[in-house]
């Protein structure tokens, strides 16, 4: 694996568009159907490599990116909970240099020297479902899985048969959401593999496998028959505090009747959290459970509001993840698949193992170069052997979800093994597939004529985040693309009107009752009225993932205005291309790709059809009445000495202002620090506004 800091533009943009596949897949393995092909470290290193290469390329963040997920959508077959508080997924380290830079990273960012005080608590991560708990007045109300952060599933009769959890609780807040894992201990499940075998039932992969199946049933009967358990660790909704600090709060769960685990504890800083966790990993295999590494906390809730979360993550905790392992299996097949932009994309077909106790039997080949054993700068890799079918191989599992292919047996090469010949022409459309100087990637040109880019494009339209209607997911995309119903969005929104109600037509496909085909037209009919924010995401542009598309969507407001700016962007310069690129997390390359988007006629042509079915909702900020700087544009530039940049960032945007990275006629606040530069200098030019820090916090502090 080339180093981040060496790879090519091009090279970066195709192992994000692989990164975001393979985690993708590995979401919906993991969350949806509750068999997971690859190891949790697996699947965090893979994460961890496609954080690194957007931090380096962010211009090249997908509108995909497996940053911006959390989870998978939840399954079908339970009630959906919408969570007060989103239940995030943590950030992962690997090592010590890692472990290091986090706390490095909240030291900075609450201007904190490095030998100020900062307390931590470390606890072992259990592999098992995450699930919170809602208790009203004592009383258990609701259990719901994690879901994709904001929705899960409504799993409270299951929960109820579970021992661990208290069905009522005294001397608690009268609103109380108790979040922690569901686990299957590692003698109770040998125990209820035994029990599956002699009943000629399939044995259970694993434990984290049978607790979350166990779980997530319909009948609770058979949840009841299950020997499941629950550690208590964090909380969502509250009406009153548990402690003062998250060891506090812990305490509390457990005099509450929660079990909480006993080898948490508060640690000193960095090293006292390394040295807890090499405690914890040397007991692992003793433990009775299972568990990938430990997580590390802030220990101050007050710190811990204060540092507050990414879209994804809170800044204040992290994983720290064990390590993982390696096999070798047969590579039965390659295999290429086209993606929504139109790259080739070799994936190894692998004669099934297990490793670390997951099957595996597909890995990522990146691109042709990989396979020939070489990178596309043509430096040697794997000591210049080439990867062919029939091949005994080498799985690389070292985090990535779907796994990379480390090295090649040639004692055990067939004789008549061949190199590997990479195609030329698309396998979908038969278009040529071009490689372009510089790109590690071949792609297709045929376009819109490629049916694998255009069913693409629509699972994209239809999926969590976008528009995410009912019933139509990617199966149903591809059933309705292969019948000639839907060739772009807007066909969806016409499908009952051009079909008669459509109703008649739709019930008699297999798999279609008249119920579920009436159920499907409303729901689509419900989703017309679309969030702007949510309306961007869906449109599939390159390098516009989910955040940006809130950013975009708070920055203008409105279609209209978002639509006008567009128009008035296509020479990349002057004042509305100023504007968009000074939308804060908004670069060159985005920026280009979205006016480009708008000016493509076909493409323009397809969302214009789109938008004549649809109400967009205008994006507003969160009510901030009495704010200041609410509807403001402010700019921060210097040095800020009594809070990091991305506080007083956040902090801002909180009160409803706008915070741009560049000044422009439209700014309204210049917040200078010491050593500001350029930008203060444009400011005072154009008459803005200027604060230095002690007259920003006057500001603000004051609301």
């Amino acid at each position: 694996m080339k180093d981040v800091n060496s790879l090519s533009e091009a090279e970066a943009r195709a192992e994000l568009a692989e990164l975001a596949a393979a985690l993708g897949a590995a979401n919906r393995a993991y969350h949806q159907q509750d068999a997971p092909d690859l190891t949790d470290a697996e699947y965090d290193r893979l994460k961890r490599r496609n954080a690194e290469i957007e931090a380096q390329f962010p211009d090249l963040k997908r509108d995909d990116s497996p940053t911006e997920q959390v989870g998978a959508a939840p399954a079908e077959g339970f009630s959906k909970v919408r969570h007060v508080v989103a239940m995030l997924s943590l950030s992962n380290a690997f090592d010590v240099e890692d472990v290091n830079e986090f706390d490095a990273r909240i030291r900075k960012y609450l201007g904190l020297h490095t030998e100020a005080d900062l307390t931590y608590t470390a606890e072992p991560k259990i592999d098992g479902l995450s699930l919170s708990l809602r208790y009203e007045n004592g009383v258990l109300v609701q259990a719901a899985t994690r879901g994709d952060g904001a929705v899960g599933e409504n799993v409270t009769a299951n929960a109820r048969t579970i021992n661990d959890i208290p069905k009522n609780i005294e001397s608690a807040p009268d609103v109380l959401e108790v979040r922690g894992e569901v686990y299957m201990s590692h003698a109770d499940f040998e125990a209820l593999n035994t029990r599956q075998n002699e009943r000629g039932a399939k044995p259970f992969a694993n434990p984290r496998n049978a607790a979350a199946g166990s779980l997530r049933q319909l009948d609770s009967e058979i949840t009841r028959g299950r020997p499941l358990r629950f550690f208590a660790y964090a909380w969502g909704e509250i009406s009153a505090p548990l402690a003062v600090t998250q060891i506090g709060a812990i305490e509390r769960l457990n005099a509450l009747g929660f079990a909480t685990n006993p080898l948490t504890q508060t640690c000193d800083g960095p090293s006292e959290l390394v040295a807890h966790y090499q405690t914890i990993e040397e007991q692992r295999a003793t433990l009775g459970y299972d568990i990938d590494g430990v997580v590390y906390k802030v220990n101050d809730l007050s710190l811990q509001e204060r540092l507050g979360f990414r879209s994804t993550t809170p800044r204040w905790a992290i994983a720290h993840k064990f390590a993982a392992e390696l096999a070798w299996t047969r590579l039965t097949a390659i295999d290429i698949q086209v993606g929504r932009t139109g790259a080739l994309s070799p994936v190894a077909r692998l004669h099934p193992v297990t490793v670390g106790g997951v099957v595996v039997s597909n890995a990522t080949l990146h691109n042709e170069d990989y396979i020939s054993g070489l990178d596309s700068k043509g430096e040697v890799i794997r000591d210049g052997k080439d990867i062919r079918v029939g091949d005994w191989v080498q799985v690389y599992r070292a985090g990535d979800v779907i796994p990379k292919i480390a090295d090649v047996d040639l004692t055990k090469r067939p004789d008549d093994a061949v190199p590997f010949a990479f195609p030329h022409i698309c396998p979908e459309c038969q278009s040529e597939a071009v490689r372009e100087t510089g790109d590690a990637v071949r792609r297709c040109v045929g376009g819109l004529i490629c049916p694998a880019q255009a069913v693409e494009k629509l699972k994209h339209f239809v999926a969590r985040g976008a528009f995410d209607i009912e019933g139509l997911g990617a199966k149903q995309v591809e059933q309705f693309y292969s019948d000639g119903w839907i060739t772009e969005p807007a066909d969806i929104f016409t499908l009952r009107s051009r079909y008669g109600e459509g109703l008649q037509q739709l019930k008699n496909r297999e798999g279609w009752g008249e119920k579920s085909a009436t159920n499907l037209f409303d729901a689509i009919d419900e989703k017309r009225k679309i969030p702007l924010s949510r309306l961007l995401f869906a449109l599939g542009i390159r390098h516009v993932g989910e955040a940006a598309s809130n950013l975009i969507a708070l920055h203008y407001g409105t279609w209209p205005a978002f639509e006008a700016a567009m128009a008035e962007a296509t020479g990349l310069e002057g004042p509305a291309w100023d504007d968009l690129i000074g939308v804060d997390g908004v670069g060159q390359v985005m920026a280009q790709s979205l006016v480009n988007a708008f000016a493509e006629p076909r493409e323009r042509a397809s969302i214009d059809r789109l938008v004549a079915q649809l109400d967009i909702e205008e994006s507003k900020r969160a009510d901030t009445a009495g704010s200041p700087v609410a509807g403001k544009t402010v700019v921060f530039t210097g040095t800020l000495e009594k809070m990091s940049r991305a506080e007083a960032k956040a902090r801002a945007e909180r009160m409803g202002a706008k915070v741009s990275g560049s000044v422009s006629a439209k700014t309204d606040i210049l917040v200078a620090g010491p050593g500001a530069g350029s930008k203060a200098k444009k400011a005072a030019e154009l008459g803005i506004e200027t604060l230095d820090e002690d007259g920003w916090l006057a500001l603000i502090d004051g609301a």
